[in-house]
Protein backbone atom coordinates (compact mmCIF):
# COMPACT_ATOMS: atom_id res chain seq x y z
CA UNK A 1 0.00 0.00 0.00
CA UNK A 2 3.03 2.23 0.43
CA UNK A 3 6.13 3.54 -1.48
CA UNK A 4 8.09 5.18 1.36
CA UNK A 5 10.88 5.79 -0.80
CA UNK A 6 8.85 7.72 -3.69
CA UNK A 7 6.70 9.52 -0.74
CA UNK A 8 4.67 9.14 1.63
CA UNK A 9 2.19 12.12 3.39
CA UNK A 10 1.78 10.49 6.76
CA UNK A 11 -0.59 12.01 9.18
CA UNK A 12 0.14 11.46 12.78
CA UNK A 13 -1.61 12.19 16.18
CA UNK A 14 1.69 13.28 18.02
CA UNK A 15 1.18 11.47 21.56
CA UNK A 16 1.55 14.35 24.65
CA UNK A 17 5.28 14.48 26.01
CA UNK A 18 6.51 12.88 22.69
CA UNK A 19 8.60 15.77 20.62
CA UNK A 20 8.01 15.61 17.29
CA UNK A 21 11.55 14.21 16.77
CA UNK A 22 10.71 11.75 18.78
CA UNK A 23 7.83 10.61 16.44
CA UNK A 24 9.89 11.13 12.89
CA UNK A 25 12.38 9.01 14.58
CA UNK A 26 9.75 6.33 15.65
CA UNK A 27 8.54 6.01 12.13
CA UNK A 28 12.39 6.44 10.81
CA UNK A 29 13.64 3.49 13.11
CA UNK A 30 10.72 1.48 11.77
CA UNK A 31 11.16 1.37 8.60
CA UNK A 32 14.92 0.54 8.46
CA UNK A 33 14.01 -2.47 10.55
CA UNK A 34 11.64 -4.11 8.32
CA UNK A 35 13.00 -7.11 6.73
CA UNK A 36 11.55 -9.37 3.65
CA UNK A 37 11.12 -13.33 3.56
CA UNK A 38 14.83 -13.74 3.36
CA UNK A 39 16.13 -11.38 6.40
CA UNK A 40 16.95 -8.51 4.28
CA UNK A 41 16.20 -4.61 5.08
CA UNK A 42 13.69 -3.27 3.03
CA UNK A 43 14.81 0.20 3.46
CA UNK A 44 18.79 0.50 4.70
CA UNK A 45 18.29 4.43 5.18
CA UNK A 46 15.48 6.34 4.24
CA UNK A 47 14.57 10.14 4.66
CA UNK A 48 11.48 10.89 6.96
CA UNK A 49 10.95 14.46 8.49
CA UNK A 50 7.85 16.22 10.08
CA UNK A 51 6.16 19.15 8.47
CA UNK A 52 5.60 21.87 11.69
CA UNK A 53 6.90 21.07 15.14
CA UNK A 54 4.50 20.58 17.97
CA UNK A 55 6.09 21.35 21.32
CA UNK A 56 6.35 18.43 23.33
CA UNK A 57 3.16 19.39 25.69
CA UNK A 58 0.84 19.32 22.57
CA UNK A 59 -1.30 16.62 20.61
CA UNK A 60 -2.76 16.68 18.10
CA UNK A 61 -2.02 16.72 13.75
CA UNK A 62 1.94 16.16 13.19
CA UNK A 63 2.42 15.61 9.32
CA UNK A 64 5.36 13.09 8.45
CA UNK A 65 6.76 13.16 4.60
CA UNK A 66 8.90 9.96 3.70
CA UNK A 67 11.34 9.85 0.98
CA UNK A 68 11.22 12.29 -2.76
CA UNK A 69 8.26 13.91 -0.20
CA UNK A 70 10.30 15.36 2.28
CA UNK A 71 10.87 17.84 -0.45
CA UNK A 72 7.15 19.19 0.04
CA UNK A 73 7.41 20.10 3.85
CA UNK A 74 8.22 23.35 3.23
CA UNK A 75 4.89 24.05 1.23
CA UNK A 76 2.70 22.17 4.20
CA UNK A 77 4.70 24.21 6.70
CA UNK A 78 3.18 27.38 5.19
CA UNK A 79 -0.13 26.35 5.24
CA UNK A 80 -2.77 27.25 7.82
CA UNK A 81 -3.26 25.71 11.19
CA UNK A 82 -6.33 25.42 13.50
CA UNK A 83 -5.61 24.97 17.20
CA UNK A 84 -7.79 23.89 20.82
CA UNK A 85 -6.91 24.33 23.91
CA UNK A 86 -7.07 26.12 26.93
CA UNK A 87 -5.63 29.21 28.91
CA UNK A 88 -5.29 29.04 32.27
CA UNK A 89 -5.45 33.03 34.15
CA UNK A 90 -4.16 33.96 37.28
CA UNK A 91 -0.53 32.49 36.48
CA UNK A 92 2.58 33.05 34.34
CA UNK A 93 5.00 30.36 33.83
CA UNK A 94 8.32 31.53 31.95
CA UNK A 95 7.61 28.99 29.34
CA UNK A 96 4.40 30.61 28.72
CA UNK A 97 2.71 26.82 29.32
CA UNK A 98 3.38 24.12 32.21
CA UNK A 99 6.71 22.81 31.03
CA UNK A 100 8.24 25.35 33.73
CA UNK A 101 6.91 26.13 36.68
CA UNK A 102 4.51 29.15 37.56
CA UNK A 103 6.55 32.42 38.53
CA UNK A 104 3.66 35.16 39.25
CA UNK A 105 0.18 34.92 40.55
CA UNK A 106 -2.50 37.66 39.58
CA UNK A 107 -5.97 38.29 40.40
CA UNK A 108 -8.31 37.09 38.03
CA UNK A 109 -12.06 38.34 39.97
CA UNK A 110 -12.59 41.27 37.82
CA UNK A 111 -12.62 39.17 33.91
CA UNK A 112 -15.79 38.31 32.88
CA UNK A 113 -16.75 36.53 29.67
CA UNK A 114 -17.51 39.95 27.67
CA UNK A 115 -14.21 41.47 28.57
CA UNK A 116 -12.78 38.00 27.28
CA UNK A 117 -14.79 37.47 24.37
CA UNK A 118 -13.81 41.41 23.52
CA UNK A 119 -10.18 40.98 23.73
CA UNK A 120 -10.05 37.90 21.82
CA UNK A 121 -11.20 40.17 18.75
CA UNK A 122 -8.53 42.39 19.17
CA UNK A 123 -6.15 39.08 18.07
CA UNK A 124 -7.68 38.52 15.16
CA UNK A 125 -5.71 40.68 12.30
CA UNK A 126 -2.21 40.83 11.42
CA UNK A 127 0.01 41.87 14.16
CA UNK A 128 3.20 41.82 15.62
CA UNK A 129 3.85 38.84 17.70
CA UNK A 130 7.50 38.15 20.08
CA UNK A 131 8.00 34.70 20.58
CA UNK A 132 8.51 32.81 23.66
CA UNK A 133 12.02 32.97 25.23
CA UNK A 134 11.60 29.36 25.78
CA UNK A 135 11.02 28.35 21.79
CA UNK A 136 13.53 27.16 18.85
CA UNK A 137 13.62 30.22 17.28
CA UNK A 138 17.33 30.53 16.49
CA UNK A 139 19.79 33.11 17.40
CA UNK A 140 22.92 32.94 15.98
CA UNK A 141 22.47 29.78 15.13
CA UNK A 142 21.40 28.63 19.03
CA UNK A 143 17.66 27.80 20.04
CA UNK A 144 16.60 30.28 22.31
CA UNK A 145 15.44 27.92 24.65
CA UNK A 146 18.91 26.48 25.10
CA UNK A 147 19.90 30.27 26.06
CA UNK A 148 16.70 30.51 28.57
CA UNK A 149 17.59 27.38 30.22
CA UNK A 150 20.88 28.61 30.87
CA UNK A 151 19.39 31.83 32.83
CA UNK A 152 20.90 34.21 29.91
CA UNK A 153 18.53 36.90 29.06
CA UNK A 154 16.67 35.97 25.38
CA UNK A 155 16.20 39.17 23.24
CA UNK A 156 13.58 38.09 20.46
CA UNK A 157 12.34 40.16 17.36
CA UNK A 158 8.49 40.48 16.79
CA UNK A 159 7.11 38.45 13.66
CA UNK A 160 4.15 39.02 11.39
CA UNK A 161 1.94 36.91 11.80
CA UNK A 162 -2.42 36.51 11.04
CA UNK A 163 -4.79 35.33 12.97
CA UNK A 164 -8.21 34.38 10.80
CA UNK A 165 -10.25 33.03 13.61
CA UNK A 166 -10.31 32.62 17.34
CA UNK A 167 -12.94 31.90 19.74
CA UNK A 168 -14.01 30.95 23.09
CA UNK A 169 -16.03 27.47 23.20
CA UNK A 170 -16.32 27.17 26.97
CA UNK A 171 -15.18 28.95 29.99
CA UNK A 172 -14.62 27.71 33.45
CA UNK A 173 -12.27 29.90 35.33
CA UNK A 174 -9.56 29.93 35.84
CA UNK A 175 -9.65 28.00 32.59
CA UNK A 176 -11.41 29.45 29.04
CA UNK A 177 -11.39 26.62 26.73
CA UNK A 178 -10.78 27.85 22.59
CA UNK A 179 -10.23 27.12 18.63
CA UNK A 180 -8.28 29.33 17.02
CA UNK A 181 -7.19 29.88 13.23
CA UNK A 182 -3.67 31.01 12.19
CA UNK A 183 -1.04 31.54 9.80
CA UNK A 184 2.88 29.50 10.10
CA UNK A 185 4.95 30.67 12.98
CA UNK A 186 2.00 31.82 15.68
CA UNK A 187 2.85 30.48 19.04
CA UNK A 188 -0.30 30.31 20.72
CA UNK A 189 1.71 29.70 24.01
CA UNK A 190 2.59 33.78 23.59
CA UNK A 191 -1.38 34.06 22.34
CA UNK A 192 -1.90 33.00 26.10
CA UNK A 193 0.58 35.16 28.25
CA UNK A 194 -0.37 38.51 25.50
CA UNK A 195 -4.15 37.93 26.63
CA UNK A 196 -3.69 37.44 30.28
CA UNK A 197 -2.60 40.86 30.21
CA UNK A 198 -4.33 42.43 27.71
CA UNK A 199 -7.06 41.66 30.78
CA UNK A 200 -5.23 42.79 33.60
CA UNK A 201 -4.13 39.59 34.95
CA UNK A 202 -2.16 36.89 33.92
CA UNK A 203 -2.22 33.57 31.63
CA UNK A 204 -0.08 30.37 30.59
CA UNK A 205 -1.64 28.13 27.95
CA UNK A 206 -2.65 24.51 30.37
CA UNK A 207 -3.32 22.49 26.95
CA UNK A 208 -2.98 22.70 22.84
CA UNK A 209 -3.94 20.53 20.25
CA UNK A 210 -3.40 20.80 16.31
CA UNK A 211 -6.77 19.55 14.88
CA UNK A 212 -5.92 21.12 11.21
CA UNK A 213 -3.24 21.66 8.93
CA UNK A 214 -4.26 23.29 5.53
CA UNK A 215 -6.90 20.55 4.27
CA UNK A 216 -5.57 17.80 6.32
CA UNK A 217 -7.42 16.82 9.93
CA UNK A 218 -6.76 15.02 13.38
CA UNK A 219 -9.86 13.16 12.11
CA UNK A 220 -7.78 11.39 9.24
CA UNK A 221 -4.94 11.01 11.65
CA UNK A 222 -3.20 7.74 12.76
CA UNK A 223 -1.54 7.04 16.69
CA UNK A 224 2.16 6.57 16.19
CA UNK A 225 2.82 3.09 17.59
CA UNK A 226 -0.44 2.10 15.49
CA UNK A 227 0.78 2.92 12.70
CA UNK A 228 4.10 1.58 13.26
CA UNK A 229 2.52 -1.82 13.98
CA UNK A 230 0.71 -1.33 10.76
CA UNK A 231 3.22 -1.34 8.26
CA UNK A 232 5.55 -4.24 10.46
CA UNK A 233 2.54 -6.36 9.67
CA UNK A 234 2.61 -5.52 5.81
Amino acid sequence: MYDFIKGETLLINKPYEWTSFDAVNKIRNTLENIRNAEGEKLYRKIKVGHAGTLDPLATGLLIICTGAYTKKINELMGMEKEYTGTFYFGATTPSFDKETSVDATFETKHITEQMLRETLLTFIGTTQQTPPAHSATSINGERAYEIARRGEEVILKPKEITVTEFEITKIEMPEVHFRVVCSKGTYIRALAFDIGKAVGSGAHLSSLCRTRIGNFNLADAKEVLEFCNQIKQA
